[in-house]
């Protein structure tokens, strides 16, 4: 057996190929089956990585999700080379929960490859097949959601995982009880019940019942979620752009102290959010485009 683990020679152009897609998805074969080969090595009992034999679906999942997230934050820097890193870290974790499915006898990554691919063509039949084409992105996502209800069961809301971040979770359902009538007319009636739910939020602190509290700050993040759906934001992306936005302006807090030999803990609120109203104004001076949200308390200034 060849080692996975030495840099293998560019099988190069063959003739006639040029650089066209023949060429490239040679080169992206050839790139997974190594890929694959390494994958197997690690997880081989004669010689493989001790920690790589340790693990399991389940010790592994929290890696994926992480993984994807980097991905999802590379993309956010408009990190190319870093997302070009993190891609080959999320295929990875593919091809190694595929290979503990081998050989637990489930199934094979060439398996999970050629299911993607005719879930891919059935799902496009005015791309691969005599179905007729979309007139606009709506009306194929409009398309493609039918084509999931039909691969569904037959709740309306079966096939949401319950992994998912609990924004985008609400989001999902929200939008699957919408697409069968169950929704808010516009998002002003959506906003008026954000209100009537931070009331009731307000009401159940007062009232000193920690259950209470928390089931209406659910109801309360679940709204909000709603009507971010209905304002067409990605609401996990917005909480991510905020508390990044946060992260900015409390390290400009602590620079600021740290050159006068102070830390934060040596200074008192008032100083603090004179120094965040600092922050936001040197970011407006440098063209940083963002809301003011987030003040002294996470509250907004």
């Amino acid at each position: 057996m060849t080692n996975p683990n030495r840099p293998e020679a560019s099988p190069g152009p063959f003739p006639g190929a040029g650089a066209g897609p023949g060429a490239e998805q040679d080169g992206a074969a050839a790139a997974i089956a190594r890929l694959v080969a390494i994958m197997a090595r690690l997880r081989d009992p004669d010689g493989g990585c001790p920690w790589d034999l340790a693990q399991d679906f389940d010790s592994i999942a929290p890696y994926t999700v992480e993984e994807a997230y980097e991905v999802a934050e590379a993309i956010r820097r408009r990190d190319w080379e870093g997302l070009k890193g993190e891609l080959g870290d999320l295929l990875f974790q593919a091809v190694y929960h595929a290979r503990m499915a081998e050989e637990a006898g489930h199934f094979a990554f060439a398996d999970v490859v050629r299911a993607v691919c005719d879930k891919m063509v059935a799902r496009h039949p005015h791309v691969f097949g005599d179905g007729p084409r979309p007139a606009t992105a709506e009306a194929q996502a409009q398309a493609w959601e039918a084509a999931k209800a039909g691969e569904r069961r037959a709740g309306v809301l079966d096939g949401i995982a319950l992994a998912l971040p609990g924004m985008t979770r609400a989001v999902k359902l929200q939008d699957r009880a919408a697409r069968v009538g169950f929704d808010w007319p516009s998002a002003g009636e959506v906003i008026a019940k954000l209100t009537e739910e931070a009331a009731e939020l307000a009401e159940a602190r007062g009232g000193g019942d920690p259950a209470r509290v928390f089931d209406e700050m659910g109801d309360l993040l679940f709204v909000a979620a709603n009507l971010a759906r209905h304002l067409k934001v990605d609401p996990e992306a917005a909480l991510r752009a905020a508390n990044a936005k946060f992260e900015r302006r409390f390290r400009f807090i602590e620079a600021a102290l740290a050159a006068e030999g102070r830390r934060p803990e040596d200074s008192d609120l008032a100083e603090m959010d004179a120094l965040w109203t600092a922050a936001k104004a040197a970011e407006r001076a440098a063209g940083e485009v963002g809301s003011d949200g987030g003040g002294a308390g996470g509250h907004a200034r």
